[in-house]
């Protein structure tokens, strides 16, 4: 196992030390700076693509939560084998090869932009990452239903809620866990997608991954190692307080 972790996070920790070198080299350290970090922040290309790259996660991962909770409910309420093939079919975008996604979804779009006159954009792009999201929060959703009580909804109805506050008050904090990760999860493949964003953003719409791969085709400069060392803090960051609140809430329910 140790060396399984190791095999896994040197190379991110080698990155992270050559983030405060003083010289671009990359296999000598010469001393210690944050001139990448204060060169990265005045780099307006990096710094418009991460805006873009959060405006786009965000916007994806928000709308891909609303739709796969609302389809994880509706599959929950299936029979068994209409909630098999349909959960057989949710989950053909996650085994499938993103490439063929992303030029499947580039061939729809310029489809349909000759006949409705649209651009290679945000759109485009947001549409593309709600594609890809939806199935991975329908699969973080389905298994807190299999452990909820299926009655306590008509309980609660029974107990004068109507349907929609007993969903509210009852069904939803039971399935917010996985409404919680299916939301991080998404923002999370929707912030480091390459593949797919490749074939649907347009000329103003580059989001990070493009922009970095676009760099790297030249060179690689100390500032990825510096954009990449942030990226992974916050990630790290957001999984500790993620792991916190779902341990606090989990004691709460044992002291219950």
């Amino acid at each position: 196992m140790a060396l399984v972790l190791l095999f896994l996070y040197i190379p991110i920790f080698v990155l992270i030390v050559f983030s405060f070198n003083v010289t671009k080299s990359r296999s000598v350290f010469s001393g210690f700076t944050f001139d990448w970090y204060i060169k990265l922040f005045h780099n307006e290309l990096i710094m418009k693509s991460l805006l873009n790259t959060i405006i786009v996660a965000v916007a994806a991962s928000v709308a891909a939560t609303i739709l796969g909770t609302a389809a994880a409910i509706g599959i929950n309420n299936m029979k068994k084998l209409p909630r098999t093939l349909v959960m057989q079919g949710t989950n053909i975008p996650i085994v499938n090869p993103e490439i063929v996604t992303g030029v499947s979804l580039m061939l729809l779009f310029v489809f349909f932009a000759a006949r409705m006159n649209f651009e290679f954009g945000f759109v485009t792009l947001i549409i593309a990452h709600i594609t890809f999201d939806v199935p991975y929060v329908i699969l973080n959703i389905m298994p807190k239903f299999r452990q909820m009580n299926p009655h306590i909804y008509e309980a609660a109805q029974d107990l004068g809620c109507s349907p929609v506050s007993a969903f509210f008050k009852v069904v939803l904090p039971e399935i917010m866990p996985g409404v919680v990760s299916g939301f991080l999860m998404s923002f999370t493949f929707s912030l480091d997608d390459f593949v797919i964003s490749y074939f649907t953003s347009g000329a103003t719409s580059q989001t990070l991954p493009i922009t970095i791969y676009s760099m790297t085709r030249r060179k690689i400069s100390p500032e990825i190692n510096a954009l990449s060392t942030i990226i992974f803090v916050v990630v790290v960051i957001v999984l500790v307080v993620k792991n916190i609140i779902e341990r606090k809430s989990a004691l709460k329910k044992g002291v219950k």
